[in-house]
């Protein structure tokens, strides 16, 4: 049975993008996340004794392996094909693949990054891409934006603001006319994270400021976290480096 067959009997559909949700016309940096949150639903080592889940997960490796390279998948969007002998061996390990790709990211990782993305040109558009996506719902932009505290909130809303006034994204409804008792809402929820992460850290003996950090990062995910679409795979996904994953030992799985 081919790549394609196979997504069809485990996914209920032969399109490679559709598998991913996400369309033909996706960057190669929304391929890898979102070849990142799917796969890490069947990773083995979230169900070792499911064979369907490790069948997926060795799909996905292979259906990764087809849009990540850009002759393969030239011909597929051409033709709707997979050259099934290029380079999806059969005896490739698709578990070592995927952690090439994806190494796990350290605590001064995201440290480093938080130093370098707030204020960013990066955040400023991913940002605006929540802003769209969510018609200007600031309880939902304020939960997937990155290294975002309730501190930050006067900033998120007056970059949206300016880029409104810019003419860059339209004015929605539902930011435009927010009302008090909303903001205060959602205030709220931001506090009380903000106390359960640090009596987290007390029970812990945590101190420093990085401890902090990581402390309201997993109360905050803990309180917000939606399906894989948390900060930590927003993170992992698209900023760590990429493994030479073609230099992967080749071994039956």
């Amino acid at each position: 049975m081919g790549l394609l067959e196979h997504c069809q009997e485990l996914f209920g559909t032969s399109d490679l993008y559709g598998v991913l949700g996400i369309s033909k016309q996706a960057s190669d940096s929304e391929i890898r996340r979102s070849y990142y949150k799917v796969s890490l639903q069947v990773h083995p080592d979230r169900a070792p004794d499911d064979a369907q889940a490790t069948e997926k997960f060795q799909v996905l490796g292979k259906l990764y392996a087809v849009l990540s390279d850009k002759e393969q998948r030239a011909i597929y969007d051409e033709q709707g094909i997979v050259d099934e002998e290029d380079s999806l061996t059969q005896d490739r390990n698709w578990e070592e693949y995927w952690r090439l790709l994806f190494p796990k990211i350290t605590l001064q990782d995201i440290v480093e990054f938080e130093r370098k993305y707030k204020g960013s040109e990066e955040e400023r558009q991913d940002v605006l891409q929540q802003y769209l996506q969510h018609e200007g719902d600031m309880d939902a932009i304020m939960a997937a934006a990155l290294c975002c505290t309730q501190e930050d909130e006067p900033r998120i809303a007056a970059l949206i603001q300016d880029a409104i006034a810019a003419g860059d994204v339209p004015k929605h409804k539902a930011f435009a006319t927010e009302s008090d008792r909303k903001k205060k809402a959602r205030r709220k929820r931001a506090e009380k994270e903000e106390r359960e992460a640090e009596e987290m850290q007390k029970e812990m003996g945590l101190g420093s400021e990085e401890d902090s950090l990581v402390m309201m990062l997993q109360q905050r995910q803990k309180s917000r976290e939606q399906g894989f679409n948390s900060f930590l795979a927003d993170l992992e996904a698209k900023y760590a480096k990429p493994g030479k994953a073609k230099g992967a030992k080749k071994s039956k799985k």
